[in-house]
């Protein structure tokens, strides 16, 4: 099906799909239901292209289904390779392991270090074990959700940055502490924070 186009001549673009696809013209020719799947044909344009995974993830269960506990290598296996758990991977994980749909999506949702969407450019991890709590870590915790107005586990609508916590990144002789892209920051202040999220924010580069 060919999308409309716009004043322009150009076919509506991501990421506001629905505001450029109907809203340009006041009285659209298509029908209701033929606009909403313009709209998702639209949207589904801008979505990474999960089959792309897909000989990682048959060659992830061909090399690991029959290991015992085989479940949770393998998810590990397919997020180092795809940076994420493709949603098709479920369905391929739980028929190679002859699990339900639902027992590999609870494993996934259960541990917090799994993804189910592509990871954002930095990830930053702060520690939230006692020595660094002890030390103003959840002060700084607070300071993070007000800046990127996120929760612990979010990450910024841009695909900046990702916020998750840890409970030990073994500097606990320097608390508090964080893991900004795998490298260590320690004896971390308030302003010193402040600036490496500005730094992923406005830069891109921390």
């Amino acid at each position: 099906m060919q999308l409309p186009d716009g004043e322009d001549g150009k076919l509506a673009e991501c990421p506001d799909t629905r505001a450029q696809t109907l809203g340009r013209d006041p009285q659209p020719k298509t029908s209701g239901l033929l606009a909403n799947s313009v709209v998702r044909e639209a949207e589904e344009r801008c979505m990474p292209d999960e089959t792309l995974h897909l000989p990682l993830i048959h060659s992830v269960l061909e090399r690991e289904k029959d290991t015992p506990g085989a479940l949770l290598p393998i998810l590990h296996a397919i997020q180092d390779g795809a940076g994420y758990i493709p949603d098709l991977a479920i369905a391929e994980i739980a028929h190679a392991l002859n699990l339900s749909l639902a027992e590999v999506r609870g494993v996934i949702s259960f541990y917090h270090d799994f993804r189910t969407t592509p990871p954002a450019r930095h990830t930053l991890r702060l520690c939230r074990a006692e020595s660094c709590q002890s030390m103003g870590a959840e002060r700084l915790a607070a300071q993070l959700r007000e800046q990127l107005e996120l929760d612990d586990h979010g990450t910024s609508a841009d695909g900046q940055i990702s916020l998750r916590p840890v409970y030990c990144l073994g500097a606990c002789a320097c608390s508090p502490a964080l893991e900004l892209d795998g490298r260590l920051h320690a004896r971390l202040t308030p302003e010193h924070l402040r600036d490496l999220v500005n730094g992923c924010l406005e830069e891109g580069s921390c």
